[in-house]
């Protein structure tokens, strides 16, 4: 290791302290989940937002407001239903009649971090212009245009097991995501601490121990992180071992991949095996940093075709695949 990177080792080592404890508040009101929290944690770190898939009543949203609170970060949560409209996300123009005139009146997205309630209950309008706010980083109303606050991150639930009156992210809006993240059911000794923390009569609170300029500094350092050539090559490996299978000896998925990762991929894997870095306190990318997120980030952008499907096999039954293909450096 040459003395550049020691120091910056040492910078990161210091500068990422923060973390421990955040984990720490996490702990005191969510019991397990450690990768729900990870992920959360590397979704704030990497400057992206993050979709949340699981069943009911499995500490998605209460995670969630214990994030806003740690970070002192303004929260807002939007439930989505399929009589909402695009204004009561983003805001809209009111008349004044006294005056004749038309004020501005800036809807619940200008916030730090914001909770999208079951996302896929509302039509697509309305997740557009959401997800639009996700990538533009501002808000067109009327005439003007508000830039969002920084930082600004979109946590977005979806309920796998109902699909009466919900309305599914097309691919390419899911593609906006920088990870998308499968919760589990907890242990049954973890369950059973739930049971004994939230029966209390004042159920745990987190503190506040980062505030959000805090976020915004640990983004830029997480932005210095050393990759190094191997380990860029083989996040494009990974990448391009979904699109031309056949060239890493993975024929046999030639005619299950109906689409492979998109660029946004490329760019995710690294942003986040930096976070990642970050978060353990070193300052360089290990192959098991991209190996640890590569199936949050590559599940929603790597497509089955029919065949799989009639097959039964899933797009993380392709990323594991993949994974156990390429080589690792």
């Amino acid at each position: 290791m040459n003395e550049e990177i020691m120091r910056l080792n040492e910078r990161i080592a210091e500068e990422s302290r923060f973390v421990e404890d955040m984990r720490a508040e996490f702990s005191k009101v969510i019991v397990g989940q450690k990768l729900l929290i990870d992920r959360l944690i590397i979704g704030l770190l990497a400057n992206g937002h993050v979709l949340l898939e699981g069943v009911p009543g499995i500490a998605k949203t209460l995670s969630v407001q214990t994030l806003a609170n740690i970070v002192q970060a303004e929260f807002q949560r939007i439930q989505f239903t399929p009589d909402l409209l695009p204004a009561d996300i983003v805001g809209t123009l009111v008349y004044n009649q006294a005056k004749g005139t038309f004020t501005t009146k800036q809807g619940p997205i200008f916030a730090n971090i914001i909770l999208a309630d079951e996302i896929n209950r509302a039509p697509a309008k309305v997740q557009s212009a959401l997800l639009e706010a996700m990538q533009e980083r501002q808000v067109t109303i009327g005439e003007e245009t508000f830039p969002l606050p920084n930082p600004f991150m979109v946590l977005a639930t979806q309920n796998p097991i109902e699909q009466q009156g919900t309305y599914p992210l097309p691919e390419a809006q899911v593609d906006r995501f920088l990870l998308k993240v499968i919760v589990e059911y907890p242990e049954r000794e973890e369950e059973r601490e739930v049971m004994r923390i939230h029966g209390k009569i004042q159920p745990p609170r987190a503190s506040a121990t980062v505030k959000p300029e805090d976020i915004v500094k640990a983004r830029a350092t997480v932005r210095d992180i050393y990759v190094d050539e191997k380990i860029e090559s083989y996040i494009l490996d990974l990448v391009f071992a979904t699109r031309k299978p056949s060239q890493y000896g993975l024929d046999e998925l030639e005619e299950l991949i109906q689409y492979g990762a998109s660029p946004r991929a490329t760019l995710y894997l690294r942003s986040c095996a930096q976070a990642r870095a970050f978060m353990q306190h070193r300052g360089y990318v290990t192959p098991e940093d991209v190996r640890t997120i590569a199936m949050d980030v590559l599940r929603h952008r790597v497509i089955p075709t029919y065949e799989a499907e009639a097959e039964e096999i899933t797009s993380e039954d392709i990323v594991r695949k993949v994974l156990g293909a390429v080589e690792v450096p």
